[in-house]
């Protein structure tokens, strides 16, 4: 049966309904083709300088993993997966000729492994651009061997800790900076900081109110960051990419990517999501703002969550991240 005659055997509510959703999803994806995306524009060559990037075998990471080596640096893909991050070597130094793009092992989601993929890291000359771009949904909400909630350990914890035993070498290697992935999603969250350390770990709230905790957290750990850091010549930015069609729905059930499916429509590719945390990492136009949150390669401070701004809450989040991650280094 065709579409009109299907729709004409069908009742006059449900045409409506049919029709007025049809008609949306198709002024959306207009709406989405026509809207102008940032883009760095930015020059800067990053000959000498050494950048890691979490979850740099596929999508975003990627993306800003092969900019970086069209910049002449040092470039470190971090990830879990070495076969695909094998290939992605590969394939960034085919496209750049720059041969000095390595694969270290880690995992996220376990803090030993982060440990030991700090130590690695240690053993270079300096570190220049850490790039937290790593990112799950995952639905089975699991408690690690560490005793975290997975979203959290991977999309947060597993950062925080990395970040903060890299402190020493990116200040070493001043001027550096932090570029943090988060996402529009953070708004979602219903975090406070009343409630804040059982629910950091709770299992029981939905897996995408888990994810959009874990980017609220990670907004909240670049703003204590940045002030923590300030005046040490290593500074720190938040950045939401956009709606970008990645792998980090990968461990969903096919039926719940099916119901998603109509959001394909109005995602970005991910080397046009990267572009945002490629401005953060190389413009001139972030100097003065360590700290903030951007999208489009522009300010986006009218876009964050309120609990961004509450130093109470900034401080508190910083407290049970070392709490529960125990690194050997403070800030």
């Amino acid at each position: 049966m065709s579409v009109g005659g299907w729709l004409h055997a069908c009742d006059r509510t449900t045409r409506v309904v049919v029709l007025t959703v049809g008609t949306a999803a198709v002024f959306a994806y207009v709406v989405f083709r026509l809207r102008r995306f940032g883009r760095c524009t930015s020059q800067t060559d990053l000959t000498g300088k050494t950048v890691v990037v979490t979850g740099a075998n596929s999508g975003m990471g990627y993306c800003t993993a092969l900019d970086m080596a069209r910049r002449n640096a040092r470039v470190i893909l971090a990830s879990p997966y070495m076969q695909l991050a094998e290939k992605a070597k590969a394939k960034i130094i085919e496209a750049t000729g720059n041969q000095n793009v390595v694969v270290r092992f880690l995992d996220l989601g376990s803090m030993a492994s982060v440990r030991q993929f700090v130590q690695e890291i240690k053993q270079e000359s300096r570190l220049d651009i850490l790039v937290n771009n790593a990112g799950v949904i995952n639905l089975e909400q699991k408690i690690t061997e560490d005793g975290l909630e997975i979203n959290m350990a991977v999309n947060y914890f597993g950062h925080f800790l990395l970040t903060v035993e890299l402190l020493d070498l990116l200040k070493k290697s001043t001027p550096s900076r932090i570029v943090n992935i988060s996402s529009i999603a953070h708004k979602n969250s219903r975090m406070k900081t009343a409630d804040m350390e059982y629910l950091l770990n709770d299992t029981s709230v939905s897996p995408f109110r888990k994810y959009a905790t874990t980017k609220l957290a990670i907004v909240l750990f670049t703003r204590e960051l940045a002030r923590r850091l300030d005046g040490s010549g290593v500074t720190a930015y938040a950045v939401d990419p956009g709606y970008v069609a990645t792998n980090i729905g990968k461990t969903l059930p096919m039926i719940t990517k099916l119901l998603f499916l109509p959001f394909a429509l109005v995602t970005k590719s991910a080397e046009v999501g990267a572009q945002t945390a490629i401005y953060c990492a190389v413009s001139d136009e972030v100097k003065g703002q360590s700290g903030k949150y951007y999208a489009e390669c522009r300010l986006a401070e009218d876009s964050v969550h309120p609990l961004a701004n509450d130093l109470e809450a900034t401080r508190k989040l910083w407290e049970l991240s070392e709490k529960w991650t125990k690194p050997t280094l403070s800030c």
